[in-house]
């Protein structure tokens, strides 16, 4: 008998988006270490008229058919900008699902690459989203850890059909997974100290923060400090007004004022911040993404009450880093945190080549528990 046909078909309707966004719930239903990202955000990602990046992006998704069902799914990205600042003629990959078939994962990454062609690239890489504050990177270890709801996961065979296909390693990330200290430890105490000799040499302080509502005067310092703290980093592009107010009203309701820290200088400036959150994977994987009707409950309860602790994002600006700043935010977590019962901190993606970043942990006992990677391909 032989095999049925693959049709790989461009998404152009409501309905086939929907079933583009939904399909890695039924690929991982019986994965227990699948944790989906929020259902709304990603239809908003590829609706022009709710993501900005399309002010700088063009974007098409696609999904592979064989007998009457899904079995794989696409996106590509052509990012201008990225492009521009970077010097460089690439297509993106994104958003990538597949049932193990190579001839289903050959049909979708060729269609991605036709669309290439046609645009003139010369390359396409990926996985990455519209922006560095998308899911990027496909895991190649630690299959058996739950991902975050701002990571991806997917089975460990992708990766055997990425390199069948031709694609190769551009650059990894890394993710730790930190026993929380206490305020007691010998690592804790010493971090007291460095945060407390950086605050009086320095002349810094955190941020008096209640609730969300005090936020207000911080946002646009927050993302300025992105643009510039991240500006060096794997295909970053700068964020545009309209997108910092997407990503502000996205993460920064999750974020309680215990798990943001703001360090301003004597001049009321900003010069790091620290954002992080108790983990809504258990509560996003129950609900299937979807905050309504009933979702929301689920993160609120995540929220209040975990032992596991999710680290966003952390920057520090240009002209600062190197001088111990960080320890001023992560001072601020232990001292807010030592009560709520956390036991382990998990880190987002990091790049293995940033030694900033990577070291701030290094007195801390940790574990390397995961890799991710962006793939290339010369076409």
């Amino acid at each position: 008998m032989h095999a049925s046909e693959i049709i790989v078909k461009e998404v152009t309707t409501r309905k086939e988006l929907r079933k583009f966004v939904n399909f890695p719930m039924q690929l991982y239903r019986d994965v227990p270490q699948f944790v989906p990202p929020f259902y709304g955000d990603d239809l908003d990602d590829w609706n022009p008229k709710k993501n900005p990046a399309f002010e700088y992006c063009e974007a098409k998704c696609f999904l592979a058919w064989q007998d009457g069902r899904i079995v794989g799914r696409i996106g590509a990205i052509l990012s201008k900008k990225a492009n521009e600042v970077w010097h460089t003629n690439r297509m993106r990959f994104s958003q990538v699902d597949f049932i193990d078939d190579p001839a289903v994962s050959e049909a979708l990454f060729a269609a991605v690459e036709q669309w290439a062609r046609e645009k003139d690239c010369t390359e396409v890489h990926g996985p990455l989203g519209f922006c560095d504050l998308d899911r990027e990177g496909m895991l190649v270890e630690g299959f058996e850890h739950k991902n975050m709801f701002i990571t991806y996961y997917n089975h460990p065979y992708y990766n055997t059909h990425l390199e069948r296909l031709g694609y190769g390693k551009d650059t990894d990330w890394v993710e730790y997974k930190i026993p929380f200290p206490s305020l007691e430890s010998r690592e804790a105490q010493l971090m007291l100290q460095i945060a407390e000799h950086v605050r009086k040499t320095s002349h810094l302080h955190a941020a008096v923060l209640k609730s969300r509502k005090d936020y207000g005067p911080y946002i646009k310092k927050i993302f300025d400090l992105v643009n510039q703290g991240y500006q060096h980093l794997y295909g970053v592009v700068p964020l545009n007004d309209r997108q910092i107010d997407r990503y502000y009203k996205k993460y920064l309701p999750l974020i309680g004022p215990d798990c943001a820290c703001f360090v301003m200088n004597e001049q009321n400036e900003m010069v790091a911040f620290g954002l992080c959150a108790p983990s809504m994977a258990d509560a996003l994987k129950k609900s299937r993404g979807r905050l309504f009707p009933f979702g929301w409950a689920g993160v609120l309860k995540s929220l209040r009450s975990n032992d596991t602790l999710d680290m966003y994002l952390i920057a520090v600006r240009p002209d600062c880093q190197g001088t111990g700043i960080n320890a001023i935010i992560l001072e601020y977590f232990l001292r807010r945190l030592s009560e709520k019962h956390i036991k382990y901190a998990l880190t987002g993606p990091q790049l293995e080549t940033n030694s900033k970043i990577l070291g701030q942990w290094k007195m801390f006992p940790k574990e390397q528990y995961k890799r991710r990677r962006c793939y290339i391909k010369t076409l």
